[in-house]
């Protein structure tokens, strides 16, 4: 497995279709998951490839002029538990850092309602992430909103 950067805008909406679409448990609202398409191409994204095949992405938001946020993050489920996302998560924190910003931040649905979403949050917090916040209505009030964030100093 190899992470590459990807800076053409079609090249990254060609790969977040691809994984996004993919994986319905977690991107299954057609208008959420074709914004982050949308919004793929002017941000920071990283895939990872087995062989010459996209197997997942990450991409990355300045949400403030010290902060970058995990925007959109997926791997093929074939790929989970396989270290896919953490090197994924790995340049991303590299980036972060080497541009100067003081934290990362991740959203994602409230554990407790969700397996699928129960081993996302286990996930982020295997990374180091810490809660920092939960939105009830944020989304929806079936769908409250948890923020994690994670110090890079």
């Amino acid at each position: 497995m190899i992470v590459e950067n990807i800076s053409e805008a079609n090249e990254k909406q060609r790969i977040a279709r691809l994984i996004l679409e993919a994986l319905p448990e977690w991107f299954g609202i057609p208008e959420a998951r074709e914004q982050y398409i949308q919004e793929s191409a002017n941000q920071a994204f990283y895939a990872a490839y087995n062989e010459d095949q996209p197997i997942g992405f990450i991409c990355l938001k300045e949400t403030g002029k010290d902060t970058l946020e995990l925007h959109v993050m997926g791997v093929l489920k074939k790929y989970h538990r396989k270290g896919v996302g953490k090197n994924l998560f790995e340049k991303a924190r590299e980036t972060a850092a080497r541009n100067g910003y003081s934290f990362l931040q991740v959203k994602t649905v409230q554990m407790g309602g969700n397996d699928d979403y129960d081993n996302t949050n286990q996930f982020y917090l295997s990374l180091g992430f810490k809660e920092f916040e939960v939105f009830p209505t944020l989304w929806d009030e079936s769908n409250p909103c948890q923020v994690y964030v994670m110090s890079l100093r």
